[in-house]
């Protein structure tokens, strides 16, 4: 060993030390912060399944790649820093001797084959992976970028650690060659030995480009755990666990999708018979009130923006961007840990349970933090304004487009359940739509034996249940298709397709109710209970001695289709729920429906998010149309599961939008694009806020939106479709 491998083997050693000695603190100031959360119990449950979910999600990248280029350039970079870690390792033994290398396998052709493929993809993939950051840097002129709020540096330092390690590597490699001691032949490695041809035959040259390579590698180590809130760098630890333990495992994607995770209490679900706004938790108002899973998922949160760049509500110049919610979240739990850990914090009265003696050595700043309110105005020094609160829709693109699976749906009514339950603070022209659930069954406020009206004028009979011996489906109206003017046109359609086709059905009529969906989102959770407990009880005497698949529900509305479908279940309803589209299609294709004349014009369809995104309903309104129309589909720019949301979920049906542009709006301009004078819908909530955008435009006479099914009767039944439908709005 001479003067030079001295040197750089000190280095080396002392740089790790120090780079491993912040790591482990970091890390268990991690797991400290993360366990002040609320226990999950049920994110334990069928580990196979959740190890085979992460295993290919992050191996098979399946949610990177949806995004092309970006998606496969972070494949090579994420598999380059997993196996090229061996080639760091590697670096400990070539900074001792200039012909070091790892034992056993340093020396096989097949590593260094391997080696020599990925570090030169992984250098084209982080090159790609710069270009794409600094093309949409926040501070480019036009558009928004998905990078805004990012903590750009970060990102920055990272991905150029990751391009000096990556070009260090050949150059170590090159001056072996240089010198005569690289063992893989040219085959395998050429681009290690054309850099070897460039360099000089350095006989330290070995020692010390390792050295440096160990000191770039661990530098990142270092900076990384003196900021254990960088998530663009935590991320590719983190991730793993935060896959593992997602909502629904084997959900195909987005976990945090369909139903609302329930409202808890120290890891329980809340039985509100029994509950005490004293002893059992109401939604969140502290951050150490989300789970543990919760402040995993601020922790692991990657800055990439990608549920930004999706979200309806920052595309239209609303506060709300889901990932600056999460980062908001992460940065104020890890600021107030250090209160929390030395035992602060309100009990559920609002009294501080530390000593003054635990807070005495406190930093002031930790208690200041530990002062702010979860939610709260700028004035008021809130960590989340609540007018972003207010401004989701529940539409889920945030919760789809996550690569590493953060529940941002959940967290906001958790957050919106506190405010609701507790505070009774909330948007107040929603206050009349919560009034119209507890006192007359319905949002709008309709009386109840009103709910049949739809029925008058068919020219056939509409059974009811239990004057019907038997039949196949129950036909969930819903209170948009009962009591809204456009959505009962819809209800009437699907009726007499029904009846058409010569599917048995029955109504509930008087005896249904609101299946509680706006009351969920909105947060107060106690109406949504009522509601489903009363709907529950009703369907279960309904299907009375029926198994699970013969308990069949159609529903016209994809809200009452997601919460009798994937909620009921949570309050002793277990049925088979099917949205109108996939029971029209299934008759389409067995030939119990049968177009005859082609709707013509171009027609456009716009997905529904609780159909298409949250329960993966594309497919069977597409069949419908498809059968039904002249010509192809026109399909907007964003549809499928990166559809445009109508701006009617979470509530927000009743709530005014009151800031930046309408949601509705941009979805019509879209679909007005297409040159489509149909635009078809299968939600009635799509239904009413694309017709009012059609009709804010004033193109009510050009373009036209109407159900599915009723495209479909028109097909079916040209002269009796016709009249079924609205025309504009």
């Amino acid at each position: 060993m001479g003067s030079v491998q001295i040197v750089t083997t000190i280095l080396a050693a002392a740089i790790t030390a120090v780079a491993v000695w912040l790591a482990v603190r970091a890390v268990l100031k991690m797991v400290a912060v993360i366990r002040l959360g609320q226990p999950a119990p049920e994110r334990f449950t069928d580990k196979i399944t959740r190890a085979r979910t992460m295993l290919v999600e992050t191996a098979g990248h399946t949610r990177m790649l949806k995004w092309g280029v970006v998606g496969a350039a972070h494949w090579f970079v994420m598999v380059g820093f997993v196996v090229l870690s061996l080639l760091v390792l590697e670096a400990y033994f070539e900074v001792v001797t200039t012909d070091g290398g790892l034992p056993i396998i340093g020396h096989w052709t097949i590593f260094g084959l391997v080696t020599e493929i990925i570090g030169v993809l992984g250098l084209v993939g982080i090159l790609v992976l710069m270009a794409i950051r600094l093309r949409n840097r926040p501070t480019r002129p036009g558009g928004r970028s998905r990078f805004t709020g990012s903590t750009m540096w970060q990102g920055y330092f990272v991905e150029w650690i990751v391009l000096l390690v990556l070009i260090f590597g050949f150059v170590i490699r090159g001056f072996k060659v240089a010198t005569d001691h690289f063992e893989f032949p040219v085959w395998a490695t050429p681009v290690s030995h054309a850099v070897g041809a460039v360099l000089p035959a350095w006989a330290d040259g070995v020692s010390v480009a390792a050295a440096i390579k160990i000191i770039i590698s661990m530098t990142w180590l270092i900076v990384i755990s003196l900021n254990v809130t960088m998530g663009v760098a935590w991320h590719r630890f983190l991730a793993f666990p935060n896959i593992f333990f997602k909502r629904e495992p084997a959900r195909p994607a987005g976990s945090g999708l369909g139903a609302l995770r329930p409202m808890t209490s120290q890891g329980k679900p809340l039985d509100f018979e029994e509950a005490d706004p004293e002893k059992d938790q109401f939604g969140v108002a502290h951050v150490e009130q989300f789970t543990w899973k919760g402040l995993l998922d601020f922790s692991t949160c990657t800055e990439c923006g990608r549920c930004q760049s999706q979200c309806p509500a920052w595309n239209t110049g609303k506060p709300l961007s889901p990932k600056l919610l999460v980062l908001s979240l992460r940065d104020h739990a890890y600021a107030k840990a250090p209160y929390l850990l030395a035992g602060g914090g309100k009990d559920l009265t609002g009294e501080e349970k530390a000593t003054q003696a635990q807070l005495a050595h406190l930093d002031v700043l930790a208690l200041a933090e530990a002062d702010k309110p979860l939610i709260g105005t700028a004035e008021e020094g809130g960590v989340i304004d609540p007018d972003v609160l207010w401004s989701c829709t529940t539409c889920g693109a945030c919760v789809e487009q996550c690569p590493v699976d953060i529940e941002h749906v959940d967290h906001i009514v958790d957050m919106r359940r506190y405010q609701v339950l507790i505070e009774s603070s909330f948007p107040s022209e929603a206050g009349v739509m919560l009034r119209n659930l507890e006192n007359k069954g319905n949002p709008w406020g309709a009386p109840q034996n009103t709910r049949e009206d739809w029925t008058k004028g068919l020219d056939f009979e509409v059974p009811r249940v239990g004057e019907v011996d038997d039949f196949e489906y129950l036909f969930w109206v819903g209170c948009a298709g009962a009591f809204e003017d456009r959505a009962k046109k819809t209800t009437r359609a699907v009726a007499t397709l029904l009846n058409e086709a010569g599917v048995s059905f029955a109504i509930l009529g008087e005896g249904e109710t609101c299946s509680g969906d706006p009351a969920r989102r909105i947060g107060n959770e106690f109406v949504f209970q009522m509601l489903a407990q009363q709907n529950v009880e009703t369907l279960n005497e309904a299907f009375e001695g029926r198994e699970k698949a013969k308990r069949k529900i159609v529903a016209t509305c994809p809200h009452c289709f997601n919460t009798l479908g994937n909620e009921y279940g949570q309050l002793g309803g277990e049925f088979e729920v099917v949205h109108h589209t996939q029971l029209l299609a299934h008759l389409v294709a067995t030939g119990k429906l049968t177009p005859v004349q082609p709707v013509d014009g171009g027609v456009t369809y716009h997905d529904p998010c609780y159909l298409g995104r949250h329960n993966r309903v594309f497919a069977a309104p597409r069949e419908v149309l498809g059968d039904a129309i002249e010509g192809d589909l026109t399909e907007m720019p964003r549809n499928s599961e990166r559809s445009f949301c109508c701006g009617a979920g979470g509530a927000r049906m009743w709530m005014e939008e009151k800031i930046g542009k309408r949601i509705n709006v941009d979805r019509v301009e879209e679909a007005m694009a297409t040159g489509a004078r149909t635009v078809a819908v299968g939600c009635p909530f799509c239904s009413t806020m694309l017709n009012d955008g059609v009709n804010g435009k004033g193109a009510g006479e050009q373009v036209e939106v109407i159900d599915v099914a009723s495209v479909l009767l028109r097909s079916v039944k040209p002269q009796g479709g016709k009249e079924t439908t609205p025309v504009g709005g």
